[in-house]
């Protein structure tokens, strides 16, 4: 790639973030790969930008070899798009798309929810807890990327509670693109809101005192949604993609 004048307005970087925070060597495959999708998910790269390689490896302190096999991965999940005159420019995704993957998403993680509650350990509670305490201090703090830091791990942990590879496996592969239209969607304080409402009151009633009553009085199913509850999380977010894309 080219140090066109293009390539460097493809990414707006925060003067105080230019220099960055050089990457261990002994993970820098994973990390080069974790930062950029970082970029990409919070909207730092939007949708049809290209990624300034040059520019994104002095910020990383890294060599072009690491980032082009970092670009490869990205473009295997989906994230990016390897174009031949244009380089690496971030995949756009459409509403139907959104559709599309919560859909698939929805069964995911009701089928996980279901096997969690069956299968969790109380340890696998604890840290689902805690991870939803401190998913709910970073929202009272309104610091939106420690809320969504939180968010994702708590998903996380109800799959690997769920004991279920090949369902982790296919979620994993899922989540990544999908990551991205849940952090844009909370991007509106009325869907943050209500993202949060749903954790605290349907999606994850995973303190230790009702996961004990799941697994004894429910036999492995999910808790209904209330009467007059809010809509699902998927339906929710879908909306909400339309209307920031």
């Amino acid at each position: 790639m080219t140090d066109s004048k293009d390539e460097m307005r493809a990414v707006q970087v925060p003067s105080g973030q230019r220099k960055g925070v050089p990457i261990a060597r002994h993970a820098l495959h994973d990390e080069v790969v974790r930062r950029i999708r970082d970029l990409i998910v919070q909207g730092e790269l939007a949708p049809g930008d290209r990624l300034p390689e040059r520019e994104l490896c002095e910020r990383f302190g890294i060599s072009r070899t690491p980032f082009r096999e970092a670009l490869r991965v990205l473009a295997t999940e989906g994230l990016i798009d390897l174009q031949h005159h244009r380089g690496a420019v971030v995949s756009k995704v459409t509403t139907h798309d959104v559709d599309d993957m919560f859909q698939v998403m929805g069964v995911l993680e009701a089928l996980a929810g279901e096997l969690a509650c069956s299968r969790a350990s109380d340890a696998e509670i604890g840290e689902i807890e805690m991870s939803h305490e401190r998913m709910l201090r970073h929202y009272r703090e309104h610091d939106l990327s420690g809320y969504f830091q939180h968010n994702q791990r708590i998903h996380e942990s109800i799959m690997q509670a769920a004991g279920n590879p090949v369902l982790t496996n296919l979620y994993r592969t899922l989540s990544v693109r999908i990551r991205r239209a849940r952090y844009m969607a909370n991007l509106s304080q009325a869907r943050w809101d209500q993202a949060v409402a749903e954790h605290c009151f349907r999606r994850y009633p995973f303190s230790c005192r009702v996961a004990r009553q799941l697994r004894s009085k429910c036999a492995g199913r999910l808790l209904p949604a209330p009467p007059g509850g809010t809509p699902s999380e998927c339906s929710a977010i879908s909306r909400a993609w339309r209307s920031w894309a």
